[in-house]
């Protein structure tokens, strides 16, 4: 495995590790109420701002990955960046498609 994919792997397992934290954090604070942390995301005008930004982020990748994927027919690829985009965050889904997208095709 070329370092730069070690790097992509390692992005992903920090992009899944640390989001998830405070999200498990809070739903074991609040219970698994959804629109509670979508509230809570909302809770003034800078998170309300980085949650805008996220999502235009998460929108761009997601027209990005599509558009690669159609043109590479690694439609696979969708099945795990999908969720881990919409699931987790950017933070994850985005590395994880780089590790992928980056790994030799023989």
């Amino acid at each position: 495995m070329s370092g730069l994919r070690m790097i992509y792997l390692a992005l992903t397992v920090a992009g899944t590790i640390l989001p998830m934290r405070y999200f498990l954090q809070w739903f074991g604070e609040n219970g698994f109420d959804i629109m509670g942390m979508v509230d809570a995301w909302h809770a003034n005008a800078a998170s309300s701002g980085l949650v805008w930004d996220l999502t235009v982020s998460a929108a761009a990748l997601v027209v990005w990955m599509c558009a690669e994927v159609y043109q590479r027919k690694d439609y696979w690829v969708l099945a795990l960046c999908l969720p881990a985009t919409f699931g987790i965050g950017v933070s994850c889904g985005l590395p994880l498609y780089l590790f992928l997208r980056a790994r030799s095709v023989t």
